[in-house]
Formats: C-alpha cells, structure tokens, sequence
C-alpha cells in the first residue's frame, strides 16, 4: 500500500487539469520564447553584422583616401608602407590591390604578387557577373564572407579614374576607363563571432530565466485561480457522493467557475431537501402502515374474538339447553328429599323420645340437602348467564342521555356502594349530548364495572365516573376509575376473554367484562382498560354521538340529579 500511494498521488497529479494547464501553457511559452530568442539572436546577428560591415567599409574608405596620393604621385614605396602599416592593425587580415586585368599588382601576403586571379573568383564576382564589368557597384555586393581558418569579411572598393589620374603625366589613363582596379580588404570577423556567442548565450539564458519565471508564476496563479477551486469541487462532489447532502462550497470568484460552485451549492440544496422530503414521507408511509397495521391487527383480533365468542356462544348454547334440564331436577328432587325428611323426622319424634345420634344425622343431612340446593341454584345462574352470553338479544336504540344512565346504575347499588365504604366522585358534563343506544343494555355494563370496582376495594376507596365528548370524531365517553388493588399485568391483556376473572371462588364466573364488550361492540363503540397493581383500574367507554341538531338539548338537572342520589 505505501508504493502504490506515491504512484497513484502522482497519478492524479499528473493527470489533473491544472498539470494539464501547466503543461500546455509551458510548451506555447517554450516555443513563443525560443521563436523570439530565435529571431533576437538572428536580429542581433544582422545588427552586428552591419554595424562590422559599415567598420570595413569605413576601413576602405581610409585606406583608399590614405594611398589616393600615393597613386597620384606613383610612390609606390610609399603606398606599399601605408598599406602594410594598416594591415598590421589587429583584425586585419590582408589587403590587396587589384588592376583591371585581375593582376594583383599589391599584397600582404607576398605569395599571392603579380598573381592574376580568376574573373569568376571571390574578388572578382562583384563587378564581372556580366559580360562587360560594372563601372559602380551596389553596397550588398561589395561584401562576401568566406571561411578560411576563421570567419572573413572581404570588402571590394573600386578604384575609380579620377580627371587627375587621366590628366597626370605620369601614370595617365585613358580618361574612358573608368575603374582602375580595386582594393580588396579582408577583416576577421572572430571578434564580432564571439561577441555574438557571447550575447547569444546571454539572451538564451535570460530567455530560459524568463521562461522559468513565468512558469513558476503561471502554475501559481493556474493553482490559485483553477486548481484550489476545482479540487474545492471535487471535494465537494465526493463528500456530495458519500451521502453528506446539503455540503456549500465557499465562492471566492465570480469566473465560470464561481458560476460552476455555485450551481453546485444550488444542487446540493436541492438534494437535501429533496433527501428530507423523501424521508419525510417514508417517515409518514411507515406511521401510515404501522397504523394500517395496528387496524388490520386489531380487525383480525376482533375477527378471532368475534369466532371465539361465536364459538363459545353456539357452545354455550347447547351446554346451556343440555344441563338446565338436570339441574332443575336436581333442585327440585333436593326440595323434595328435605321436605321428606322433615315429614318423617317429625312423625317419628311425636312416637318416641328424642334421640342424639340420630338428631346429629338428620342434621348432616339437611345441611347436604340444603348445599346440594344452593349449588344447583348457582350452576342455574351460570347456566342463565352462558344463555345470556350466547343470545343476540334485541337492542331497543334510542336517544339517550348517558349522565341519567349513571345515575340510575348509581341508586341500584348506592347500599353496597355504603356498606363498602366507597366514596362516589360523578364528574358528568351537562352538555353532553344524547346517545344512540340501548340504555337498558348500557346500564348492564355500568353496573358490571361498578361491582368489579366494588370488589377490587374491599377496604373502601374513590370511584370517580366521568363522561365528556369529543368532537372529532363526534363520540361520548365515560370513564370508570377506582382506586383499588388493579389488575396484574399478566391478565390485564386477556381480562376480556370469558370465564376469565381475578375474584375468589364462588365471586363470579368471568363473564361480565366479556359480555360489556360484547354490548359496546354492538354499539359501533370500544372499551379500553388501563391498570397499575395497587394504583388502580380506569375503564374507558366509548359510544358515537347523535348527529341530530336537538342532541345537544340534554337536561340541565341530569348531574345535579346523580350528585343527589350519591349524597343521599
């Protein structure tokens, strides 16, 4: 991992848009720059060049002008000692004197005296490329450059025929010849070569400065102005791709770039919002399904509890119709069995004194009689109970006032509510609105709970009853609540199944709160428990309201009245 990290940093530095930039930038500048240094050293060339070549002809000039008089007065030891005199000047390297016919009638170099020399030579091309020699010759073709050791510069400088060279007598020439020869004069050009090395190199070392110094400027100012924002970018879009929406890039420009950060701010904004919309959705669809859920939940275990109690219902029937028949015999051959036995027990004492033991039986045996009498009575009771279970008996549905029902359900067990020591709160609203009920049904269901809250305190306690409305949904409730011993939290979730019940033997037989269920369902309405061991047991009914426009118009005495009952 270590070796392939600098490699792939290298990687991307390489591959990156600023590197991109550097490069390309570096290489228009390495050819614009060495273009014009290319161009600088050939103008700097041509401009040492003419300034040598104006040097020799300002050379020529002299020496013609300085052997002009020696010519005229044919001193030819005298022309020989200026000539040899200049040419021994440093960067010199010969002078000739040329005749007409090419014959070197003059030279610094003795080999090359009287030497005629080729029209179509080096010396000569200048004045004899046509047929008939060039009485003036143009400044460019006066000048040649050749290479001998170093490179030479010769200048030809015509000689003309002056009116006093033809006119003089010692040497006339014909006054139509009008060139009389030329000198041919041939400078080093070693020192302007090395000048212009010299100034070559400079210029290619400035160049090569310069250009170092704008690449080191380009890439800080391309990193400054392209690569901070575009790896700032980057950054940006990778943390954008890990999942961190709503991530700002700071704007420092107003560029294409700026434009470019800030379109990226506005998406990534956009993606939040649209990430917390989405997620408040999902958040709302899973509140949605856990709701359908719990509605399917609770209509499943209504459809399970609607079988159950059918069910049991259709049981209970038939055990009902099947057992009454020899529990009233049972009873009424009990009856007749202890009437027997007082007969005959009374007959046998009027004929003869009374006996002990035998007193002792007869008693055991009508206390048998008396426990088989009483236990048939209660299997009736239970037997009438499963009947009134799983009988759909009719409802009689009207308009109802429920703070009456309680008041009514409150006197029929305002004695047992006394002797239990049960203090009564009745918290009714007086503008509750009348009900579609079956009272007599409603009140069976009160009563039912007010003796479950009765046994619950057998040391006495508070029962509070309330009733209020709600108008969305429209539906009354009533609340029973005591401060009794409550219910465990193990049976809390099945206190609705019959023959269930947390009361000793011979207390109940746990159908009350199964058969209120059964009301309230009937009803359209629900009933919900809440208990705490040793806090006690709230039961909540709940019954949709009249839509009628009078069911407000409730009596205005109904609470007074129950508040009455319980004081009294």
């Amino acid at each position: 991992m270590p070796e392939t990290d600098p490699t792939r940093r290298w990687h991307r530095l390489t591959h990156s848009l600023s590197a991109k930039l550097n490069v390309l930038l570096l290489g228009a500048m390495v050819v614009i720059f060495a273009l014009l240094g290319y161009l600088n050293v050939r103008l700097h060339r041509r401009h040492l060049e003419q300034n040598t070549l104006l040097s020799a002809e300002r050379i020529s000039d002299v020496i013609k002008q300085s052997t002009t008089d020696y010519m005229l007065r044919n001193d030819r030891e005298g022309l020989y000692r200026t000539i040899q005199t200049i040419a021994s000047q440093p960067g010199m390297v010969k002078i000739r004197i040329f005749d007409q016919d090419g014959k070197i009638t003059y030279t610094t170099d003795p080999a090359e005296l009287n030497h005629v020399v080729d029209k179509s030579a080096e010396a000569c091309y200048g004045c004899h490329t046509q047929s008939q020699p060039l009485a003036r010759l143009n400044r460019p073709d006066r000048f040649r450059i050749y290479r001998n050791s170093e490179r030479v510069l010769g200048i030809i400088t015509p000689i003309e025929n002056r009116p006093a060279c033809s006119n003089a007598a010692c040497h006339a020439h014909p006054a139509d010849q009008q060139i009389l020869g030329v000198i041919d004069t041939n400078l080093s050009l070693a020192r302007a070569d090395v000048q212009l090395a010299e100034s070559s190199r400079r210029l290619i070392f400035y160049t090569a400065c310069a250009l170092l110094l704008i690449a080191c400027l380009s890439w800080f100012f391309i990193w400054r102005v392209v690569g901070n924002p575009v790896k700032a970018l980057e950054r940006g879009t990778k943390r954008l791709a890990a999942g961190e929406l709503g991530y700002q890039i700071g704007v420092d420009s107003k560029d294409e770039i700026g434009e470019l950060a800030q379109s990226f701010n506005e998406m990534s904004r956009q993606l939040q919002a649209e990430h917390n919309q989405n997620l408040a959705w999902t958040h709302t669809l899973e509140e949605r399904v856990d709701q359908k859920t719990s509605e399917l939940k609770r209509a499943h275990e209504h459809a399970l509890h609607t079988e159950k109690m059918a069910s049991i219902g259709k049981m209970a029937a038939v055990l009902a119709h099947e057992i009454n028949n020899p529990l009233s015999g049972i009873l009424t051959y009990s009856k007749l069995l202890r009437k027997w036995m007082e007969r005959e027990w009374n007959v046998g004492r009027e004929g003869g004194p009374e006996s002990g033991p035998e007193d002792s039986r007869h008693q055991e045996i009508r206390e048998a009689l008396d426990l088989i009498a009483s236990e048939s009575r209660r299997c009736g009771d239970l037997v009438k109970n499963l009947l009134t279970f799983s009988r759909a008996t009719p409802m009689n549905l009207q308009p109802t006032d429920l703070n009456q029902v309680i008041g009514r359900s409150l006197r029929l067990v305002q004695h047992q509510l006394d002797l239990a020591g049960i203090h009564v709160e009745p918290q009714l609203d007086p503008n509750l609105p009348l009900v579609q009920c079956d009272a007599a049904q409603i009140e069976q269901v009160l009563l039912a709970l007010i003796m479950n809250a009765i046994d619950a305190m057998p040391q006495g306690g508070n029962l509070w009853l309330a009733t209020s409305f709600e108008h969305e949904p429209t539906q009354a409730r009533i609340r029973v609540r005591d401060d009794g011993s409550g219910i465990p939290p193990d049976v809390l979730p099945r206190i609705f199944e019959p023959f269930l019940t947390t009361k000793e033997t011979g207390r109940g037989v746990g159908l009350g709160l199964a058969i209120s269920r059964s009301i309230l369902e009937r009803h359209r309405g629900t009933i919900e428990v809440q208990s705490e061991l040793g806090r006690g047991t709230t039961f909540t009914l709940t019954l949709p309201a009249q839509d009628s426009a009078d069911a407000r118009q409730t009596p205005a005495d109904a609470q007074d009245k129950v508040v009455a009952t319980v004081r009294r």
